[in-house]
């Protein structure tokens, strides 16, 4: 697993051992760049159920201002601190090792940019685009990028956000919203 491009590129990331992880694939993270390529830079992401960073960390090196990296698990982000150490990136960015359900529940910044992949099958999808909405910590013109198994449904959001396109990569969806401007 290694950055794409940007500052850090060619930079190999460590990988958490076991299953309870399941990092993005390389064509799925390839995909999802080309998509938000134009967004990234100069923008706040917030990169939920982080596991290995990888996704906050490629952000960070395209130029974004700030990624704040949410998981749960201590050894998950004792390994998104060292990812961010060995990219040099560990000065714009902010790990929190906790409960993302919590996180969102106390979010007090908004972001451009809300990188969603929880466990699969857990429910925590749905739970958190309903809590992003509910505190509206997206910012105007946002983007939320959720990865799911193809065929999960996901739901309609409430306006001003707006279910945009959705991708598959094989068993893998991309499916972005959009946070209007009101």
């Amino acid at each position: 697993m290694r950055v794409i491009t940007g500052t850090a590129r060619g930079r190999k990331l460590k990988e958490l051992t076991g299953l309870e992880t399941r990092p993005t694939t390389d064509r799925v993270k390839e995909g999802l760049f080309n998509i938000i390529q134009f967004d990234i830079e100069g923008r706040r992401v917030l990169d939920l159920f982080s596991g290995t960073g990888q996704l906050g960390i490629e952000c960070l090196s395209r130029g974004a201002e700030r990624a704040v990296f949410v998981d749960q698990r201590k050894d998950a982000a004792a390994l998104i601190r060292d990812n961010l150490k060995t990219t040099g990136l560990e000065a714009r960015a902010a790990v929190v090792q906790g409960d993302a359900m919590a996180y969102l529940s106390a979010c007090q910044e908004t972001f451009h940019i809300i990188l969603l992949d929880p466990p699969y099958e857990s429910g925590l999808m749905n739970q958190a685009l309903e809590r992003i909405v509910r505190f509206d910590i997206l910012s105007g013109n946002g983007i939320i990028v959720c990865e799911t198994p193809a065929g999960q449904a996901l739901p309609e959001l409430p306006a001003p956000y707006r279910k945009d396109r959705e991708y598959r990569y094989g068993k893998i969806m991309l499916t972005l919203y959009r946070r209007e401007i009101i």
